[in-house]
């Protein structure tokens, strides 16, 4: 999805100090990522309709802002709010690296309501922001949006995460969270969806749609009572449906497809995070179990 207000990111190629790479989910409209190094890009006075908000992974970024000049160093966090003009280059000779979220406002926008119910849009004062815990926060989302084997619930409650944190550290008025209930049923609820739909990639919409909760509360409540997030307890759900398959004759790819998982690689590496070794594995001791009972 191109915006046509920012500067597009140069093409890298071969020997070159400048590298981008732009994202954009179709599922997920209204967010973007970019990551990128540069050492000579120069970006022109302009503006965003989206919020900007990132980490700087190396070197340093120099900024006109607010009627300021900022540097965003290594390990900080970056932002702009929309239509407020900057500009941007190295203030390094080696340039800066960083990863950054284009956020359109009515994501921001969900996101404080969570927190600031009925309020108006938040506004934030500083274009720089240190904040070691918000910054591992945004790198770690941005890792997470990233990876492609990673489930659309993942993907949405590790951003809505990062973004109520963000708004409650350092938005002007940011409100706070509403105190956790007894939401026994509706986390019942959720947790039955979770395992009926195991296979299908549910959004945290639709989650939290289904029991009438909002979807950070959603997740709060969830936590709460299980110690995991929804996505998280679905990973556990995929994988017991996935060890119980091994002990019959499907091809593991079709195991992986079958559970939810991206691919055979991806049910490989989660699997033996959580049984201590591969399905292949599980699945020789599981037949050669079954071969001496017979």
């Amino acid at each position: 999805m191109a915006m046509a207000d920012r500067p597009a990111p140069p093409r890298p190629h071969a020997g070159s100090s400048e590298q981008a790479r732009l994202i954009a989910r179709p599922e997920s409209p209204g967010v973007e990522l970019l990551r990128a190094a540069y050492r000579t890009q120069r970006f022109d006075r302009h503006f965003h309709e989206e919020y900007a908000l990132g980490v700087i992974e190396g070197g340093a970024l120099r900024f006109r802002y607010l009627g300021q000049t900022m540097i965003a160093a290594a390990g900080q966090v970056n932002l702009v709010v929309p239509g407020e003009p900057h500009d941007g280059h190295a203030a390094l000779p080696h340039g800066w690296a960083y990863r950054m979220f284009y956020l359109a406002p009515r994501v921001v926008d969900a996101a404080s309501a969570e927190l600031r119910p009925r309020r108006t849009a938040p506004h934030f004062a500083a274009g720089v922001l240190e904040d070691p815990i918000l910054a591992a926060r945004v790198r770690q989302t941005h890792l997470l949006w990233e990876a492609s084997a990673a489930s659309l619930l993942a993907r949405q409650t590790a951003l809505l995460e990062m973004l109520t944190l963000w708004i409650s550290r350092h938005a002007e008025a940011p409100g706070a969270a509403p105190r956790l209930g007894h939401e026994g049923g509706a986390v019942a609820r959720a947790r039955a969806l979770l395992q009926e739909r195991f296979a299908e990639d549910l959004s945290l919409d639709d989650l939290a749609g289904h029991v009438g909760l909002s979807p950070w509360h959603l997740v709060r409540v969830f936590k709460a009572r299980h110690g995991l997030a929804p996505h998280a307890y679905l990973v556990q759900v995929r994988l017991a449906r996935a060890r119980a398959l091994l002990a019959g004759p499907d091809r593991l790819a079709d195991i992986a497809a079958a559970t939810g998982f991206a691919d055979q690689s991806h049910l490989t590496r989660l699997f033996k995070a959580r049984f201590g070794l591969t399905p292949g594995a599980c699945r020789n001791f599981l037949q050669n179990c079954e071969g001496e009972a017979g």
